[in-house]
């Protein structure tokens, strides 16, 4: 006997389409969130300024120390603008020495699985409520912007760009995705100087062919401001740089690391300016280790005992919080912390504060 025939499905959905999706979200369009927090002109003057003072600082025409430094990740908008305030005291006390970049990172990256940021997870629950998400980070960004502190965020796919991009100074593409063709095309069309991290693995090459990639027009799927899917056509970024993090065979930010970095960058025809992550493989996961990191290369910046300046360093990059370390999520988001990281650890406030004014008594006197 025959086996009786499955059940027909639904009409309208046939068996092979969205097998494993459980369900659409309709989204705010990226021109309705602009409108419901437009930036206002002091907002945007910090974008714009911190773009063409970043961008003097990768043509050699600001020797200014380009110093990128913040949270791991944003998860608690009180502590965000706290952390902004007490960095803008410092950058106003620092400036003629230091260019100061606040990390305001929207968006994670796992190895395998775990919370990906506030952007896609606002409530640390699960809901996944993105367009909530997408209303925080641009509020966060624009109080920011209008306190005068520019901000740097990493862009870990090509749909964020059209909801946040414009309150940005300074973009990364990381670890895990500076080998993607798609991330390379959209920093083609990013527009703000963008930094590409060496691989997992320690390779430069990765990073190099990415700079090179970005520095040409592409045409790719997005979407366009009113959130219509579109193709977008992009003319090129000519503001990439190289960002050393350390990889799996450990820190890569020595003499010799350095040494290697420029004449790749030379031999690939582009600018041999970088930053040097003080975190991640660099520190051997260590948040405490970041300022020995930040002083070595800083030292090496400066040159002295027989070793000549090195203008090719462009910067350090620092994660910091209020507080030092990191805490795992809870159930109940009330039970954290206050200042705390949620994922890697950070140098606590105060030492992040006195490394920045050594930093910039020691550029003043041209003395380590």
């Amino acid at each position: 006997m025959l086996d009786a025939p499955a059940p027909a499905r639904s009409a309208g959905r046939r068996s092979t389409d969205n097998v494993n999706v459980r369900e659409f979200t309709p989204l705010i369009n990226p021109r309705q969130l602009a409108e419901e927090y437009p930036a206002s002109d002091a907002a945007q003057a910090t974008v714009e300024n911190g773009r063409e003072q970043i961008k003097a600082a990768l043509a050699g025409e600001d020797d200014r120390l380009l110093c990128v430094v913040g949270p791991c990740s944003i998860h608690d908008e009180q502590a965000a603008l706290e952390y902004a305030g007490k960095l803008r005291a410092v950058a106003d006390a620092t400036e003629d020495r230091l260019l100061i970049v606040m990390r305001v990172y929207f968006e994670k990256p796992r190895t395998t699985v775990g919370w990906k940021g506030l952007i896609s997870d606002p409530g640390l629950n699960e809901q996944f409520d993105m367009a909530e998400g997408l209303r925080k980070a641009r509020r966060i960004l624009l109080e920011i912007a209008e306190l005068g502190l520019p901000t740097a965020t990493e862009m870990l796919e090509p749909i964020t760009p059209q909801y946040i991009a414009d309150l940005i100074a300074l973009a990364s593409i990381g670890a895990r995705t500076t080998e993607s063709p798609c991330h390379r095309q959209m920093s083609s069309g990013l527009s703000m100087p963008v930094g590409y991290k060496n691989g997992t693995d320690g390779s430069l090459q990765t990073a190099l062919n990415a700079m090179t990639a970005a520095r040409a027009g592409h045409s790719f799927l997005g979407i366009d401001p009113h959130g219509q899917t579109c193709v977008v056509h992009t003319a090129g970024n000519p503001w990439g740089h190289l960002i050393l993090r350390g990889g799996n065979n450990g820190p890569n930010y020595d003499a010799e690391s350095i040494k290697q970095a420029i004449a790749g960058l030379e031999n690939g025809g582009l600018p041999p300016r970088f930053l040097v992550d003080c975190s991640h493989a660099n520190s051997g996961k260590d948040p405490l280790r970041q300022p020995a990191v930040w002083n070595d290369v800083l030292s090496q910046r400066l040159g002295g005992a027989g070793s000549p300046p090195n203008p090719s360093i462009l910067g350090m990059m620092l994660e910091s919080n209020l507080f030092e370390g990191a805490q795992s999520l809870t159930p109940d988001p009330a039970d954290l912390k206050y200042g705390v990281s949620v994922t890697d650890g950070c140098l606590g406030w105060d030492a992040t504060e006195k490394l920045l004014r050594e930093t910039h008594a020691k550029l003043s006197s041209g003395k380590v």
